[in-house]
């Protein structure tokens, strides 16, 4: 099949997004995994120091202790790390320094190289650390437009409203790894269209998405008056068809610092997947040309708006996941 089909173009990008992911493991693992691995590198750094220091005489043999510094911090971040640097600073007093198996220094120059050592770790920590939330921020992006591309594909194929909001939950849900629920408005207030998870919309949360769809702003959740509200809400704002609201749960601790980038490009693809599908229920006596750019207002700023080019409303989407207790 054509690389060129949306099909099959769907599908590596899925691949792709799920090597990405694959790649963010290492670094979301367990605090004590990660610690208890830095611990058994820098242990293994000290085994070949010791052996190497029995065999041969070697000048600046504590230098080895660099390696697992540079690998944690480059794998697991700083606080890891950091403590590969104390490690091997104190593993080089006990097996290198005489007087040997204490932590006494009888020579002031091994307390300087020693320090230094540490120096050299503690700055060596910080810069694989930052390189490592880089290359992090880097794979994320990309995991993030794979799956938005695969997102678009999916809500231009649908060819009913159900489709096209559900294969925008799927994608709001497969991008950050949260509870997902979109919203319409009915008569008498809003009613559950879709629901990604099992989380369930209280009476607040209902209310707090009819608020979001009355001003065409982001309402976030855990803030006044909808202090006990779960989901972050945005509206889809269409003319002279149905309303919609996106909601998402996230965890306070691990909340992306800014998701309504990502969801206006999801939210701004379903209103315009669902303007072309109001457009082709109207009798063809009646059909109106569809607006001819998309404009996508921040979290921030409004709702959605569909205007023409020239008009000051476009918008340029630009752009961080996680799963709250089901």
């Amino acid at each position: 099949m054509s690389t060129d089909d949306p099909i099959s173009g769907s599908d590596q990008t899925l691949s792709g997004a799920a090597d990405t992911t694959g790649m963010l493991q290492l670094a979301d693992a367990p605090l004590v995994a990660r610690y208890l691995t830095t611990f058994i590198m820098t242990a293994l750094a000290t085994a070949v120091t010791v052996g190497l220091d029995r065999e041969v005489a070697i000048p600046n043999l504590s230098l080895i202790y660099v390696l697992p510094v540079v690998t944690a911090g480059a794998i697991f971040g700083l606080g890891p790390s950091l403590f590969s640097a104390v490690l091997g600073a104190l593993a080089c007093n006990f097996f290198l320094t005489e007087p040997r198996y204490t932590l006494i220094v009888n020579d002031p120059a091994n307390i300087w190289a020693i320090a230094l050592l540490f120096v050299v770790g503690c700055i060596t920590s910080a810069i694989a650390s930052i390189a490592r939330r880089n290359a992090d921020d880097a794979i994320l992006l990309r995991r993030q437009m794979m799956l938005i591309q695969t997102g678009s594909h999916e809500i231009g194929r649908a060819n009913d409203a159900k489709t096209i909001v559900s294969a925008g939950a799927n994608a709001l849900e497969a991008i950050f790894h949260v509870p997902v629920i979109v919203m319409e408005l009915a008569e008498g207030g809003v009613e559950l269209v879709e629901r990604r998870g099992n989380l369930q919309p209280t009476e607040l949360e209902s209310e707090a998405a009819r608020s979001s769809l009355a001003t065409g702003k982001h309402v976030v959740a855990g803030v006044y008056p909808f202090d006990a509200s779960r989901f972050d809400f945005w509206p889809v704002m269409k003319k002279d068809a149905r309303q919609m609201i996106v909601g998402l749960a996230f965890l306070p601790q691990r909340r992306p610092c800014d998701p309504g980038i990502v969801v206006d490009v999801i939210r701004g693809l379903i209103g315009a997947a669902l303007v072309g599908e109001h457009a082709r229920r109207l009798p063809s006596g009646h059909q109106r040309s569809l607006p001819s750019t998309l404009a996508l207002s921040s979290s921030a700023s409004g709702p959605l708006r569909f205007g023409k080019f020239g008009d000051g409303q476009r918008r340029c989407p630009t752009h961080r996941p996680r799963s709250p207790t089901q």
